[in-house]
């Protein structure tokens, strides 16, 4: 199992009897900018790595390669309210993306927290899901993780003007085949 860059800075500011708040103040930033980086929430940039790195008394190269561990395995998600469009689209892009990790949701609030706890490089996401709007839950994927490559899904081409508005990055119309899923790879916004 790999640890994540947050694991990592938590057991290391731990194990040097650190506070969360202590070492905020050390790095000059909030508090909560640190909680978020312990659970995943948030990423610290290159140059903070860096300074972290100081604090914690260890190698910048030691963080980075951390980072890019928890990188390396590439998540996809597809989120549709009907498991009928899953059972049918997941094999579809397991096949197109046979070193991807697969994951398929039909609750938004699961999708979330999906993302909240693994890096998303890819988001297949229903527009129309009964109450939830695949358009707020893309904005909620980017606030996650800005670099999450959304691509909406829908059997509705009139939502194409509003999709874009939402900062994705691809647009579907279901169901899905081995050929317009590629196209849209080949567009992603994104790449790892």
């Amino acid at each position: 199992m790999t640890t994540s860059l947050g694991e990592t800075i938590k057991r290391l500011r731990t194990e040097r009897g650190l506070s969360q708040q202590q070492f905020a103040d050390m790095l000059y930033i909030d508090r909560s900018t640190c909680a978020n980086w312990e659970t995943g929430r948030r990423m610290p940039d290159a140059a903070m790595i860096v300074q972290i790195a100081d604090v914690l008394g260890v190698e910048t190269a030691y963080l980075m390669n951390v980072t890019k561990q928890a990188n390396d395995v590439s998540n996809v998600i597809m989120l549709d309210d009907e498991r009928i469009v899953l059972t049918g689209g997941m094999p579809v892009l397991k096949k197109i993306l046979p070193d991807a990790v697969v994951t398929g949701f039909t609750k938004p609030s699961e999708a979330l927290e999906f993302a909240r706890n693994n890096a998303v490089f890819i988001a297949f996401v229903d527009i129309e899901m009964g109450k939830t709007s695949g358009l707020e839950v893309c904005r909620q994927l980017l606030l996650i993780n800005p670099r999450t490559n959304v691509i909406f899904l829908t059997a509705y081409a009139d939502y194409s003007l509003d999709a874009w508005d939402t900062g994705a990055c691809g647009f579907l119309l279901k169901p899905i085949s081995e050929d317009t899923v590629k196209q849209q790879l080949g567009r992603l916004r994104y790449h790892y």
